[in-house]
């Protein structure tokens, strides 16, 4: 029994798999932006991203597999691919602008890290914080 797959040429093959794992690193990468950052505003781009980029990737590969190994070119995951580019950065526009309106329209301000060590550095010269 032969499989379908033995008619792609084998540069076809080395570029379908760059451009799905490609894409999945890209969507795993912003599925841990969204994990690991922490206020809302930071957390919104990295998925938006990751959602993107990875979904155009794994699309594109996707479709020219199955454009080398059917008769026909393969033209609905495009249009899916690209509904999802465009819907995508669009949802993060409205989450966003109603996360401002939510806090006031005032972006809460990311803490300076030079200003968190040197709180550090004057707590432990005073002998300890007593905020728990």
């Amino acid at each position: 029994m032969t499989s379908h797959l033995a008619q792609v040429p084998l540069w076809a093959a080395i570029v379908i798999a760059v451009l799905v794992v490609l894409g999945s690193g890209l969507t795993l990468l912003g599925a841990l932006g969204l994990v690991r950052l922490s206020s809302f505003f930071d957390r919104i781009h990295a998925p938006t991203l990751g959602t993107s980029w990875g979904t155009a990737g794994v699309m594109l590969g996707s479709a020219l597999l199955f454009t080398l190994t059917g008769d026909r070119l393969v033209i609905h995951e495009i249009v899916i691919g690209a509904l999802m580019m465009t819907t995508t950065p669009v949802t993060l526009m409205i989450l966003g602008r109603a996360a401002l309106s939510r806090n006031g329209g005032a972006r809460p301000r990311a803490a300076n890290p030079a200003s968190i060590t040197a709180g550090l550095d004057a707590d432990a010269a005073e002998g300890g914080s007593d905020r728990r």
